[in-house]
Formats: C-alpha cells, sequence, structure tokens
C-alpha cells in the first residue's frame, strides 16, 4: 500500500493516532459516516490516506482499538470500515505527506462546519 520507506510510515501512523485523533475522526466524518465516533489511520501511500472507522455499533470493535490506538498496517477489526481518501495530487516526498493531511482536514472542517485550528 506504501509508496514510503515503512519507518516513514510507521512514525505518521504513531503521530496521527497518538497526537491527532480527533482529526482522524474528523476525516472520517467528512469523507466516511458522519456517525463515525472512532477512526485512526492505517496506512498512507503516494495517492491517498488510508483510514479505518467504527460508528459504534461493535463494542468489542471499540475495545480493541482503545487497547491498541497506534496499531500499525491494514489491520481492520471487526465492525470498522475502510476509508480511502485521495490527496489533491499525487506525492512522493515525506514533507508532502504533512501538507496532504493538512489538506484533508481543513477539507473536512468546511465540510462538517467546524472552524479548523490554524496550523504550525
Amino acid at each position: 500500500m506504501t509508496d514510503f520507506d515503512p519507518a516513514v510510515v510507521a512514525g505518521v501512523l504513531a503521530h496521527m493516532n497518538g497526537d491527532h485523533a480527533d482529526d482522524n475522526l474528523l476525516i472520517a466524518r467528512a469523507f466516511g459516516d458522519r456517525s463515525a465516533v472512532r477512526a485512526r489511520m492505517v496506512g498512507v501511500d503516494g495517492h491517498a490516506g488510508h483510514w479505518v472507522y467504527s460508528t459504534g455499533a461493535d463494542d468489542v470493535t471499540a475495545a480493541a482499538v482503545q487497547a491498541d490506538p497506534n496499531a500499525e498496517g491494514d489491520l481492520v477489526w471487526p465492525g470498522e470500515r475502510a476509508l480511502r481518501v485521495m490527496w489533491s495530487t499525487p506525492i512522493s516526498a515525506r514533507p508532502e505527506i504533512r501538507r496532504e493531511i493538512v489538506v484533508l482536514y481543513d477539507r473536512a472542517c468546511a465540510a462538517l462546519g467546524v472552524e479548523p485550528r490554524e496550523h504550525d
């Protein structure tokens, strides 16, 4: 799934799932299902970001996701739905991943009527 070094992907996933869980949920609600209650990023490639989300219908899934919020790879727990969101343009360098996630975050906020925070 990735065009990036596995260490880069692991770093992005750890950062997004550890520091930006709310952003993952916004992206899942905007591009997946507005009723999503939890989401995590599971991958990145040169064309898209990959998330899984849950609408909370499966309690076992909720417990599993909370037990390991930084799980790597394409692991999709029962009750989760896969979500692939295309970047605004194909990317090939690590700094472009952040840029494109910020673009998705801003688009998600606009779609949901949420005021986006300022970006560093």
